[in-house]
């Protein structure tokens, strides 16, 4: 009788371990085939191709994303609009969004993420106030494809973007290694020319500033 009891408080022992080491998904992302589990950490793939390119940019509310790879998205262009027609107060100017576009691509980085980031990204590209849309992005790079979570934006009226706008992609771009003719097209895009002053690139600029100072005391320490 008494081994019966101890195999019935073991089994139950190791239920309860199981039980509290699951971490449940969102229903949204679980939907989505592009989760990552590590030991008791869950994580989604998440394909960035406007400002969200640039790591500082993307960190500034989602501190778990990590470069995961560099991807293009194919059959799809990069364009620049507003949610019908309205313009964007932070960026003063058209902001990205991809659309349907058979034989072209668009090139992105590919960031893992915590769980715990989701609402925040989607709080990001306004979901709940219907500016974007999450999508499944299958992405590819020289030798897989795989799935991401990604945003289109709804019932948009293209309109060029801000000179600042622009920079953060394109400093994204090149801080991330994105193809040089890419580079280029994106360099080549017609702003708005708009030369007010943005809160945001100040506080983008500080975010820039302390991850160099970060990178030259490793080098330093090195």
């Amino acid at each position: 009788m008494f081994v019966i009891k101890l195999c019935f408080i073991s089994t139950c022992l190791i239920g309860l371990v199981l039980l509290c080491s699951a971490v449940p998904l969102p229903t949204d992302a679980s939907e989505m085939d592009n989760t990552t589990h590590h030991g008791n950490d869950s994580a989604f793939l998440y394909f960035a191709y406007g400002s969200n390119l640039l790591k500082e940019r993307l960190q500034l509310k989602n501190p778990s994303a990590s470069v995961y790879c560099v991807a293009k998205l194919k059959d799809y262009k990069l364009v620049f609009g507003n949610p019908k027609g309205q313009e964007s107060q932070r960026w003063h100017g058209g902001v990205a969004t991809i659309e349907h576009s058979p034989g072209d691509e668009v090139w992105g980085v590919v960031w893992r993420m915590n769980i715990s980031d989701l609402e925040s990204l989607d709080r990001q590209e306004s979901v709940k106030r219907g500016t974007y849309s999450p999508m499944e992005a299958s992405v590819s790079t020289s030798d897989q494809d795989f799935n991401c979570r990604s945003y289109i934006m709804n019932s948009c009226v293209h309109a060029p973007p801000s000179p600042q706008y622009l920079q953060v992609i394109v400093m994204g771009a090149e801080q991330n290694g994105l193809p040089e003719d890419y580079q280029e097209k994106l360099r080549s895009i017609e702003t708005n020319k708009y030369e007010g002053s943005l809160p945001v690139m100040k506080e983008l600029s500080k975010a820039v500033k302390k991850s160099k100072e970060r990178k030259e005391e490793t080098l330093s320490d090195d």
